[in-house]
């Protein structure tokens, strides 16, 4: 984590939680399960145990050391909203998002369900940008959980694209995210896949955002 990142649609990284486990098919090839075990190796403390889910008590009031607004990607190594995180756990991460204003907050989940439950009794400061992975059609399911959320900015980060995404239902979000899979055994994406999401996004007037080819 720290106060730089080189993900092209965020500033800096925040990870009160590191580690993981696959959901879906865009879990397959995870970066960030790749970039623990390199931390590991490295003698890093917060990645000791590897990709195992382990919260980080110490890193909870970090943003609040960063003076100068940032956006900022909560939990680049892990998913805020995985079922072993315990629900205290994720509210005090809301309460730091909540009492540092100046920061952009940009949270992304694969656990939709989960988040869905847990809205009712998290605070949404307009600062909070909630976001759902969508790799192929099988979970658009993810986006309609996302737009019954309280969040102020909704956003769709369609990476890795694994097929075509046609008849998206762009009501109700403010940012959609596109990219191919990166890394050792990248998965191909076909460049029409992405033509057809910056279309609806033109359409429907929902910002586009295209990170990267496929490889």
């Amino acid at each position: 984590m720290g106060e730089k990142s080189s993900i092209e649609w965020t500033q800096a990284t925040w990870n009160p939680l590191t580690g993981c486990s696959k959901v879906s098919p865009g879990c397959k090839n995870c970066y960030a399960e790749r970039m623990s075990i390199r931390l590991k190796a490295m003698g890093q403390l917060n990645y000791s145990s590897g990709f195992d889910l382990r919260l980080h008590e110490r890193s909870l009031d970090i943003p609040l050391h960063w003076k100068k607004p940032l956006n900022i990607f909560v939990n680049s190594m892990s998913d805020l909203f995985h079922e072993d995180v315990p629900i205290d756990f994720i509210k005090r991460v809301f309460d730091v998002m909540n009492s540092v204003q100046r920061h952009r907050f940009q949270v992304l989940t694969k656990r939709s369900e989960r988040l869905l439950d847990l809205n009712p009794i998290l605070n949404w400061a307009p600062n909070i940008w909630m976001g759902v992975s969508v790799e192929n059609q099988d979970y658009y399911y993810r986006i309609d959980h996302l737009r019954r959320t309280s969040a102020s900015v909704k956003f769709l980060s369609i990476e890795p694209m694994l097929g075509p995404l046609d008849d998206l239902d762009l009501s109700g979000i403010d940012w959609v995210i596109v990219g191919g899979e990166s890394g050792p055994g990248a998965r191909p994406m076909n460049p029409l896949w992405v033509a057809s999401v910056r279309d609806q996004c033109l359409s429907t007037g929902v910002p586009f955002f295209f990170k990267q080819l496929w490889g």
